[in-house]
């Protein structure tokens, strides 16, 4: 009995050991809560089996051999008669047995966490070490639900800011601090062509649990010029925000470039450290160190701002859903990035569940009820619907398009319209983006642009490429028929004299892809199309490589996938000329940048025989940079 015990409380104390490992400093899948607390189950009984059954004293038997030599010749060798001795060997042996404590051994005891019947200090060091796993994964799932489920949560973020207009969200509980009141002036204003005086721009007057007393405030921009603009509220939250430029202007701040950040995926407090706050998110710390020195106009996130299921699911309420929103707002580290930066988002599965393919059904409404309100209320305008000539917008998308400075952007929703993931790959009818999603997106790319814009920007929160080997179905490398009728839509747009580029996340690694044209076809090389995909911002990563190019039409530019937090910096500014203009990305893996290209828009008037730049083919500028 003791030595099955013994024998049962190692395995299971390696696996609590090894699980707890994997599931705070690597991926917190939800699966592993419940192994982990079962082993744990398992390990106490048979901890204390072990110890009080195993014997603390070994038998240890003693052989004492004595080997004696006697010469049975002797006397006749005395008197001559023989020379040669005869010997006889006599063997005496003695065997005697006592009792003796077993001898301690501390590094097995610690290693296998098995007990120790002749130390206790060691045996409760031992079983100490696995409470304190189970403690830690404890720690890490229950302490935001027990004491940060941010009831009495008051903030307030910046959303989407145009040229003319920005958007201020405001979550204020307490009715006795109503109305909040919002002021805004111009930072560092140089009179007499600045206003320096704060102006009362709008106000909230009540906040209900219909919308988890939410609400936004349109704050209007009257300068002309760009400008950095400092907000403040009277229930005390500030910030500043820097105005766009207008459609097809370049910046008149930030040395004339626009900068603008892309990443998704966030969960807090992974790589876990038992002295971090509940709501920590160590990559808006990487995030954050890099800000101050970018310029950035905005944040487009990607999706999967927050994970309903990981590291495990509560309930599949409004409540639950609202709570994990709340839960990241109300972290320390989301002022750093989120206070004087502009936020705006698309969505993706784990706002709703992993690898959602049901369009409206199920918990559908009820998931993105927070969306709505703490992320569809303050993003950009909805799309325009097709056959409108852009001017009428698609009533009640989820999907949002604008154009500020060199760049038109077009924010998909891959997620609330597509078909099921099981179906085949090369299926005609089926669709990631839905009819009407894919009709607004196609007239989009079709459509010119004003002078000055030389970039199309699509934005998706699952990768285009089919390369990610791993899960290529939930990409839209399982929407084959739908993904190629949007690439020759990208290529055509070569003949509007703009480039087009798409930023993904959702795979937790950073990949660059090319998709060039055909060879011999209609469309010039300068029509090919780029994507960068980069993720998580905070999440965990793949330590072994899911992305691998197999044909000529996906081309691996930069793959890298190690790197709890990744997040790419995109930075426009025109050539000398005026002509073209240059697109630089730069990836930053764990707040360090680790590789960065630059690409250039199509000529005005695109021929086959457009490059990159002198010297080098265009691949070879591309993967050289």
């Amino acid at each position: 009995m003791g030595d099955l015990a013994t024998r049962t409380a190692a395995i299971a104390s390696t696996a609590i050991r090894a699980l707890t490992v994997i599931f705070l400093r690597w991926v917190a899948l939800p699966p592993g809560l419940p192994i982990i607390y079962a082993l744990f189950a398992i390990y106490v009984p048979t901890f204390i089996s072990s110890y009080l059954t195993q014997p603390k004293y070994a038998l240890v038997e003693e052989i004492d051999v004595t080997l004696k030599e006697d010469i049975v010749n002797e006397d006749e060798i005395v008197d001559g008669t023989t020379d040669e001795a005869v010997v006889v060997e006599e063997v005496d042996v003695e065997e005697t047995a006592r009792v003796v404590p077993k001898p301690v051994n501390p590094i097995g005891t610690l290693l296998k966490g098995i007990p120790s019947p002749n130390s206790l200090l060691l045996s409760a060091l031992t079983f100490l070490i696995n409470v304190a796993c189970v403690a830690m994964v404890t720690d890490m799932v229950y302490s935001p639900r027990w004491y940060y489920p941010s009831h009495d949560l008051s903030f307030a973020r910046v959303g989407y800011v145009s040229d003319t207009e920005a958007k201020l969200l405001i979550r204020e509980p307490d009715q006795s601090k109503m109305p909040v009141t919002v002021q805004v002036h111009i930072k560092d204003a140089k009179p007499p062509f600045d206003n320096p005086l704060w102006q009362t721009v709008g106000s909230v007057h009540a906040t209900t649990n219909e919308t988890d007393y939410t609400a936004v405030v349109p704050i209007p921009l009257s300068h002309s010029k760009q400008r950095v603009y400092e907000w403040t509220t009277s229930n005390n939250h500030s910030g500043e925000f820097t105005s766009a430029p207008k459609p097809g202007a370049m910046p008149d701040l930030f040395d004339g470039k626009f900068t603008f950040i892309s990443t998704s995926c966030i969960v807090p407090r992974l790589p876990y450290n038992p002295r971090d706050h509940p709501l920590a998110f160590p990559g808006f710390k990487h995030l954050a160190k890099v800000l101050p020195n970018l310029g950035a106009q905005f944040m487009l996130f990607l999706g999967d701002f927050i994970y309903i299921e990981v590291p495990k699911r509560f309930g599949e309420n409004v409540e639950s859903y609202r709570q994990k929103y709340r839960q990241v707002y109300a972290s320390p580290d989301w002022p750093a990035v989120g206070q004087n930066l502009s936020w705006i988002h698309v969505l993706d599965d784990h706002e709703i569940s992993n690898d959602w393919d049901s369009r409206s059904e199920g918990v559908y409404h009820t998931a993105v009820d927070p969306w709505h309100h703490y992320q569809i209320a303050a993003n950009p305008p909805v799309a325009k619907r097709a056959g409108s000539q852009g001017l009428r917008p698609r009533r009640d998308a989820t999907y949002f398009s604008f154009t500020q400075g060199p760049a038109s952007f077009f924010m998909l929703d891959t997620r609330s319209y597509r078909s099921k993931n099981a179906e085949p790959f090369d299926r005609p009818d089926k669709t990631m983006l839905g009819e009407e999603q894919l009709k607004d997106f196609l007239e989009w790319l079709r459509r010119p642009e004003p002078r000055g814009v030389k970039w199309k920007i699509v934005a998706s929160s699952v990768p285009f490429t089919k390369n990610w080997r791993v899960n290529t179905r939930d990409t839209w490398g399982g929407f084959l028929a739908e993904r190629r009728e949007v690439l020759e839509a990208m290529w055509d747009a070569n003949h509007l004299g703009v480039g087009v580029v798409i930023l993904s996340g959702d795979r937790h690694e950073f990949g660059a892809t090319a998709f060039p044209p055909p060879k011999n076809g209609k469309w010039p090389e300068s029509a090919t199309v780029h994507e960068f995909s980069a993720s998580p911002l905070n999440q965990f990563f793949s330590p072994i490589g899911t992305y691998k190019q197999t044909d000529d039409e996906d081309v691996e530019l930069k793959y890298i996938n190690a790197g709890n937090s990744k997040f790419g910096v995109i930075t426009i500014e025109n050539l000398a000329d005026g002509e073209q203009s240059s697109l630089k990305y730069t990836v930053y893996i764990d707040g360090v940048e680790k590789w960065d290209t630059i690409i250039l828009s199509p000529t005005s008037l695109p021929h086959p025989a457009n490059k990159v730049g002198s010297g080098g083919s265009f691949w070879d500028r591309l993967r050289g940079v």
